[in-house]
């Protein structure tokens, strides 16, 4: 069996096999329909799912998929195993139909409650970041692999990574809480990414995210020496079965 500490490259492979599927789908006319949830779905998200699913099964047969468009059909399982995958084929639906660059590919392994590999994929960027022994890493077509770290909080120079649709007085509310001097809106996991290559400091989420939103870039963060906790300051677990994979509030933070 393939060690957690080498299942990111295979991740990372997978990941950018399902960014090739939907590159050439992104800024053309496409159908966009509503989920249960009223969040939007592309024959992108639903390609890229079925080509992730089926090299999950033929790598690491046995292991339990929980995946984002399946979840939205037929509804999440009652109880799941201390091992499982969670994977998002698009996240950020919603800056993929505006044409924007910042939606992801995401596969992340969650064991005994936490994420302990992970692989995200950026594909209008072409970059990838994934877990390894030796920390977090990130490759792109023309950038061979290199290792990521999060940057020591700047004091008086801090940028917070926000939605989109944040009001200006939640990010001021925030900002007087957190310390954060910047802010820069942005969509998908690929906040977390950031964080964790150092190129921003925090990401504090109050309101709802479902487990495979982030799960593999936390796992990507943590391997870069960043943390994602409650706001209480307690470890954000997965596997919570009983309330349908769904996250409560968290705080991302570099160094």
């Amino acid at each position: 069996m393939i060690s957690n500490a080498d299942m990111g490259r295979e991740l990372a492979d997978i990941v950018e096999e399902a960014a090739r599927i939907i590159l050439p789908l992104w800024r053309t006319v496409l159908t966009v329909d509503s989920k249960a949830d009223m969040s939007p779905v592309t024959e992108a998200d639903r390609q890229a799912e079925t080509l992730i699913l089926k090299r999950l099964a033929e790598r690491f047969p046995g292991v339990p998929v929980i995946s984002e468009e399946d979840a939205s059909e037929f509804g999440t399982p009652d109880a799941i195993g201390p091992r499982f995958f969670l994977v998002d084929p698009v996240d950020g639906t919603k800056a993929f139909v505006r044409g924007d660059t910042h939606y992801t590919v995401n596969i992340g392994l969650v064991e005994d409650g936490r994420p302990v590999a992970g692989a995200v994929n950026a594909p209008a960027m072409g970059q990838t970041w994934f877990t390894t022994a030796a920390g977090a890493m990130r490759r792109g077509p023309d950038a061979p692999e290199a290792p990521v770290r999060v940057r020591r909080w700047p004091e008086g120079e801090a940028v917070a990574l926000i939605s989109h649709t944040m009001k200006p007085e939640t990010a001021d509310a925030l900002a007087g809480q957190y310390g954060f001097q910047k802010r820069l809106p942005m969509d998908s996991s690929i906040k977390l990414c950031i964080i964790a290559q150092g190129d921003a400091d925090i990401y504090p989420r109050h309101g709802p995210t479902m487990e495979w939103d982030i799960c593999a870039a936390h796992a990507v963060l943590e391997a870069a020496g960043g943390t994602v906790k409650t706001p209480d300051g307690a470890p954000l677990a997965y596997g919570k079965a009983g309330e349908g994979f769904r996250n409560g509030w968290f705080v991302a933070r570099g160094g």
